[in-house]
């Protein structure tokens, strides 16, 4: 589809570009844009950008049982699996959403390349098809998102439950409506042929525009979405082991650099500096084990067993003390003195400014408690709802109750480093403005044609 075509891009103070496709970074400014979910919604195609990837053949549910955590024997037509990739050490390799689009047809998103490299590398029964570009994908996020949709559609659509999707006819399109709030808010996602995506998103915006809805770039998508809800992206919150695992799969993901230049070429800044295996993470520091199924052999089943003894990490919410930020930002205002790296940027998953030479940068700097070193933190952001600095942490479970004083070691290796006091939050953090997802809509006005 030509650029111009694209209705998502009005408005736009920036744009990133992402394969054919190009997302907006940044429409009416973060703070806007991102509190639009509490009173309305957000209205979202950040994930444009995903790579779609369709695993089909007569032993596809066989293969994605081996190489998830989950159990896909149980999916149904209408059903949905927030899917996870591990290898032999039970580090994620990837994760991602799947749903079941045929009797023997699956469609992952942001499963590839890992899931196209096990497809190559199978012996099933079982192809592979790469559909990025095919499909478009819009987000709405919010009190207002199930209102907006039904005005949209002209359709009834409170049937829809967590966690499952269905076709719905609008002007004669087929349109995919999944309801799926990994933050936790009421949420949907809109799939369908990209040949109608500019009329389909016209008629969501139209109906969103009329409610209070905003649109939402990438920058606030990736800065705020994930970290104040307390959900640790990949590829944002921690690198993935892809050239860590055998050397076939590295050998792999050379082939397919525009896939894999999330973790192609790293540049990794932070006190955690240049260890990776620090930087990897598994199913249960970041609090998915109710995604692993144990009723089936999968890559990773043995060593994640043996986690599942004794979970050893928990990811938490870190609330840092400003007085120490402030004293680590006067560094970089003070003559003669060695600054510090700069730590008043609203985010360090500012997505457009970490890409560098087909590659990306990693940020994680070390938690301590009492100059003893128990994890890691990643995602810092300023919330501008709460008028504080966050991030998210994965550290020793014996430390993850609410209200623990901790340090964060701030500052990459052979540059300046400082302390920074920080205290275990809520999490998610912005859990006052977050209704349980799976709820009962029918608080929600039914659509009356």
């Amino acid at each position: 589809m030509a650029e111009m075509m694209n209705p998502a891009l009005e408005g736009a103070t920036l744009m990133f570009p992402q394969g054919s496709f190009i997302t907006a970074y940044a429409y009416t400014g973060v703070e806007d844009e991102i509190k639009a979910y509490q009173t309305s919604a957000w209205i979202g195609t950040a994930l444009m950008t995903s790579p779609i990837y369709d695993v089909y053949g007569p032993d596809a549910v066989k293969l994605m049982g081996q190489v998830c955590t989950n159990d896909f024997t149980t999916l149904g037509m209408n059903g949905i699996r927030h899917a996870v990739m591990c290898n032999e050490k039970g580090q994620i390799l990837t994760d991602g959403v799947v749903i079941r689009i045929g009797e023997d047809r699956y469609r992952t998103y942001w499963l590839d390349p890992v899931i196209s490299y096990y497809v190559n590398t199978s012996d099933l029964d079982v192809h592979g098809e790469n559909m990025s570009g095919k499909e478009y994908f819009i987000q709405i996020d919010g009190e207002k998102s199930l209102e907006i949709l039904e005005n949209a559609f002209q359709a009834n659509l409170h049937d829809i439950k967590f966690g499952r999707h269905r076709i719905q006819e609008v002007n004669g399109k087929q349109v995919r409506i999944i309801r799926l709030g990994m933050s936790g808010n009421l949420a949907y996602e809109i799939h369908g042929d990209m040949a109608d995506y500019v009329e389909i998103y016209n008629l969501v915006w139209a109906a969103g525009e009329k409610l209070g809805a905003r649109k939402l770039g990438l920058q606030a998508y990736n800065m705020f979405n994930h970290t104040e809800a307390g959900f640790p992206n990949i590829n944002l919150h921690y690198p993935l082991p892809w050239l860590e695992t055998s050397e076939k799969m590295t050998e792999y993901m050379r082939t397919v650099p525009q896939l894999s230049m999330f973790n192609l070429n790293r540049r990794l800044l932070g006190s955690v500096g240049d260890d990776l295996q620090a930087r990897f993470v598994t199913p249960y520091d970041v609090g998915w084990d109710f995604l692993i199924k144990y009723n089936h052999d999968f890559i990773g089943k043995e060593a994640l067993l043996e986690m599942s003894k004794k979970p050893q990490k928990k990811c938490v919410t870190l609330e840092w003390n400003a007085k120490d930020v402030a004293e680590v930002f006067a560094t970089m205002l003070s003559p003669g003195e060695e600054p510090c790296e700069d730590i008043t940027k609203p985010s360090a998953l500012e997505y457009y400014f970490c890409v560098r030479e087909f590659g990306f940068e990693y940020r994680a700097d070390k938690v301590l408690a009492a100059d003893k070193e128990i994890g890691i933190t990643s995602g810092k952001i300023i919330s501008y709802t709460y008028n504080s600095m966050i991030s998210l942490a994965f550290i020793s479970a014996e430390y993850a109750k609410e209200g623990t004083e901790l340090e964060i070691l701030w500052g990459t290796p052979g540059t300046r480093q400082m302390k920074v006091r920080a205290k275990v939050a809520r999490f998610p953090y912005n859990q006052d403005y977050i209704r349980n997802e799976k709820r009962d809509v029918s608080d929600i006005p039914v659509f009356e044609r």
